[in-house]
């Protein structure tokens, strides 16, 4: 009993870790964009040649980021790993009924 209770916490925590490490590598992300983007800015304004092509760089990078923020926070349930697990068990049980009707 002691043991599954240590394999439940040891489980908890390294699914907490993960979640950690998935948040700080959004910020991280979210930190690069903040320095990147107006530095960009200010070389397209200093050579400009009638195109603000950062604009692209910005929209781009931006729409990864809002991906990656919304995975990070789990605001995406089809990528959760919940929804993985569920997922598994579906394709798990639909083998299983495969396998018995086979036998049968």
């Amino acid at each position: 009993m002691e043991i599954a209770m240590q394999n439940f916490k040891d489980q908890r925590y390294n699914l907490a870790k993960k979640k950690v490490k998935e948040i700080k590598s959004f910020y991280i992300n979210l930190t690069c964009y903040l320095v990147v983007i107006p530095l960009l800015i200010i070389i397209n304004l200093a050579t400009f040649s009638g195109v603000y092509w950062f604009i692209y760089s910005m929209a781009g990078w931006g729409a990864g980021l809002l991906i990656h923020g919304l995975t990070a926070f789990r605001y995406f349930p089809f990528l959760s790993s919940d929804w993985e697990q569920r997922k598994i068990r579906e394709f798990m049980e639909v083998e299983k009924q495969k396998y018995q009707t086979e036998i049968q």
